[in-house]
């Protein structure tokens, strides 16, 4: 579990006890060009801070985690008169896709949740110019208790990729993340992007640039489901309890 740090402190804010960044999108690229675990907490996510252990965990023990959650930035801005940005994973997975490592073959490997998911993000990829195989892709199980994936190690232990992009959902990519940071026997970088690829592929809602910098992404999507994500962020609302009870202290339930 990494050290508490003030809540302000340069680029990096403490916010429910995460040492969240607050730079701009090339500032994150760039640390992460080295190596580490990079996550995108959103709100539907983050309110489960309390109960969830290993999710708390992932988000501890990670090296970059962006401020992707319109409505934590918005709630921490009020409450602490501050004025951090919102660094969106759409806006850092449209950046990281540009990077030219990613150009070349082998470079990245990519895990997606299902294998409808891979067809789709696969062909978006290669029309970006994006140099991607099947054998860069991995289609991640269900992970119902503590992640142990063998299969999954083994084979980045055999291609090395420089890069690892985990596209599949909140809460159980952050915690694949960690397990594949604490067991590969290298130190590659790891983006746990979600849902960002999606909409840009067109595997879920596409959602504009201007969209998302206006912070209307949660509605293009309950719009295109209403059933399934109208109630995952009205669930989100609980946020806003915790950042006024705990603010920079990070919330655990006995």
């Amino acid at each position: 579990m990494t050290a508490l740090v003030t809540p302000r402190l340069g680029r990096f804010r403490q916010i429910l006890g995460i040492r969240f960044f607050t730079g701009d999108v090339h500032e994150a690229i760039t640390m992460m060009k080295n190596g580490g675990l990079l996550v995108v907490p959103a709100a539907p996510a983050l309110k489960n801070l309390p109960r969830d252990a290993e999710y708390r965990e992932a988000l501890l023990n990670s090296d970059v985690a962006i401020t992707d959650s319109a409505m934590m930035v918005l709630i921490w801005n009020l409450l602490e008169r501050d004025k951090i940005r919102r660094l969106s994973g759409l806006e850092y997975f449209s950046e990281l896709a540009r990077q030219p490592e990613l150009l070349v073959p082998g470079g990245c490997f990519w895990i997606m949740a299902s294998k409808n998911s891979a067809r789709t993000n696969l062909h978006w990829l290669r029309e970006q110019g994006i140099a991607v195989t099947d054998e860069d892709v991995y289609i991640a199980p269900f992970y119902p208790g503590a992640i142990v994936d063998t299969v999954l190690l083994e084979r980045l232990s055999v291609r090395r990729p420089k890069h690892i992009v985990i596209t599949i959902g909140g809460g159980n990519q952050e915690r694949l993340g960690l397990y594949l940071k604490r067991s590969l026997d290298y130190q590659p970088s790891i983006h746990c992007v979600g849902a960002a690829i999606a909409f840009m592929s067109g595997d879920q809602v596409f959602i504009p640039m201007w969209a998302d910098k206006l912070r209307l992404g949660w509605l293009f999507r309950c719009i295109s489901s209403p059933g399934r994500y109208l109630p995952r962020y009205w669930g989100a609302r609980s946020l806003l309890g915790l950042l006024v009870k705990y603010r920079d202290q990070l919330p655990i339930e006995g």
